[in-house]
């Protein structure tokens, strides 16, 4: 991994209910960038259900859950000059996967019993601070948006809500995109992505979304190179470059000016 102090890189957040390819699309986002040469990424997993390394093709065997887990124990003990921040700061380092043109920091499962006020902001002060190293930050989230909230950063450039292509999809979209006005995540552009589409979207969706207020981006179709990714445990990197899928997101990505 190569720090650049100061680069105060774009930050990229991916949301939306269980289920609708999520976690697929953050990876094809990240590949894209990475094929455009746009520069470093920083990947984050901030989904307790994790499987975004999956998608990349890399193993991950620490998660800052259990490193805050055992910082939360063993920090009364420390001594010998050692500092909480310092030590902090170790520990996510060694968390850090790198892959091929990105790292990969995966936030893990929720605190177990009792107060991790002191832990949380420790963390959260040096992901912050750490996400400058980088040109890009795509981050998958879980549906609620909170965890982007409590634990990495409430300011994003780009917020891409994922659906599929379903009536009850779209109103937890919108749902998302008040939710995060609710909770203050600042986002300059906010949009929709309508994954698994088999042919054309249907025009009451298309009906819908625009009675919500929500943006329409593009939609990504039901892809056999993705399936079968799944079917055979490859990554995303596995894909040609002319995967359907892949061509989408990059035409997407085009269109709001990550890629311009």
């Amino acid at each position: 991994m190569v720090f650049q102090k100061g680069l105060m890189g774009k930050k990229i957040a991916i949301a939306g209910k269980g289920g609708v390819g999520k976690t697929t699309t953050s990876g094809l986002i990240i590949r894209a960038i990475i094929d455009a040469g746009r520069g470093t990424v920083l990947a984050l997993d901030a989904d307790p259900n994790s499987n975004l390394n999956e998608v990349l093709g890399v193993e991950v065997e620490a998660t800052i859950g259990k490193i805050r887990e055992d910082f939360k124990i063993n920090a009364p003990r420390m001594h010998g000059g050692i500092f909480k921040d310092q030590m902090v700061e170790m520990n996510v380092h060694q968390a850090l996967v790198e892959g091929k043109g990105f790292d990969l920091l995966v936030m893990g499962r929720g605190e177990g019993p009792g107060c991790y006020c002191a832990a949380n902001n420790l963390f959260k002060s040096y992901i912050d601070a750490l996400q400058d190293n980088y040109d890009w930050v795509v981050m998958d989230n879980e549906a609620g948006m909170e965890h982007l909230s409590r634990r990495t950063t409430s300011d994003v450039d780009y917020l891409f809500i994922i659906s599929d292509p379903s009536p009850r999809g779209i109103l937890t979209a919108s749902r998302i995109k008040d939710l995060a006005a609710e909770i203050n995540i600042c986002a300059g552009e906010i949009s929709l992505i309508v994954g698994r589409v088999n042919g054309n979207l249907d025009p009451r969706l298309r009906e819908s979304i625009i009675k919500k207020g929500l943006e329409l981006l593009g939609t990504i179709s039901i892809d056999e190179n993705i399936y079968e990714m799944d079917l055979e445990g490859s990554s995303v990197f596995d894909l040609p470059h002319n995967t359907p899928a892949l061509e989408q997101v990059n035409e997407m990505l085009k269109k709001s000016g990550v890629l311009d």
